[in-house]
């Protein structure tokens, strides 16, 4: 059956993050009140973070993933900083030695009486915010399926790799359909790659995750972007099921207007591959 393949050191998933890095992410995101490329880094970083809680066992970080960022604004290259920029994948357990520098935020976590408390916690961080230049989107997803094309390759039997886009804006260098749809036939022996989008809009306007049509989808950027987005194979759907979405069979990897909450939710379902890494 399609899109069974156990996750393992011997046969890694694959991760890949695509990040419109354009000038617009400098505005404010309706949902949540906090800059775009703020609000996104935010995101990547989180589910970075907790990606190598889940895959840390007694005798450190095991390399059950392959990780990548791929920003697009003034350029298309990969985005990861510090000691891992200009590398398209990493493996995990370089993700969790090398971030860049490590910050301390309050974290908002139960006090045991029903309510909530703010509590400090230091977050690693592996993405910077940015936002500069056009949206080439054509451009980083061709660069995707390229750096994938090689991924695949080397993994024929792995799960496929599950690309993210989070983008705020049209594309501004063509069509990203066929892009879009030309790197979602790259596959492994177990199914086609996977490609979720996310919608990080400026405008108010209900929030719509993991829709199954395009009905309620307020504009004609949002249905290309669910257009682009494959459907919800049974693994991840059950995922997305347990975290009280409403999900159906035809349900696609999309998300639109959603807050930063959502945002790290969307991420971390899209990694969430296996739930016995061994």
């Amino acid at each position: 059956m399609a899109y069974s393949a156990e996750i393992s050191r011997l046969s890694p998933g694959c991760f890949l993050i695509l990040i419109d890095q354009s000038g617009s992410m400098a505005d404010i995101q309706a949902s949540s009140g906090v800059q775009k490329a703020q609000g996104a880094s935010d995101a990547v970083n989180r589910v970075l973070a907790d990606l190598v809680i889940r895959c840390t066992k007694q005798e450190g970080v095991r390399d059950y993933f392959d990780v990548g960022v791929i920003g697009y604004g003034q350029s298309v290259q990969p985005a990861l900083a510090g000691s891992l920029a200009g590398r398209d994948l990493v493996p995990i357990s370089e993700i969790a030695d090398l971030p860049s520098r490590v910050e301390e935020r309050m974290r908002r976590e139960p006090d045991g009486a029903g309510g909530v408390v703010d509590v400090p916690a230091r977050l690693p961080i592996w993405l910077e915010p940015t936002a500069n230049g056009g949206t080439p989107m054509c451009q980083a997803l061709n660069m995707a399926r390229s750096v994938l094309n090689g991924w695949i390759a080397a993994h024929r039997t792995s799960f496929p790799p599950i690309v993210i886009n989070m983008t705020d804006g049209e594309a501004t260098d063509g069509d990203p359909l066929g892009p879009a749809q030309e790197l979602m036939g790259l596959k492994t022996d177990d199914g086609e790659l996977l490609l979720f989008n996310c919608h990080i809009s400026s405008h108010k306007a209900q929030p719509v995750l993991y829709p199954d049509s395009e009905s309620g989808l307020v504009d004609d950027y949002a249905r290309l972007l669910f257009r682009m987005s494959s459907m919800l194979p049974e693994r991840i759907r059950a995922i997305a099921a347990q975290e009280e979405h409403a999900i159906t069979e035809t349900s696609r990897g999309f998300v639109f207007n959603a807050d930063i909450a959502d945002l790290v939710k969307f991420l971390d379902i899209g990694t969430r591959v296996s739930t016995d890494l061994r």
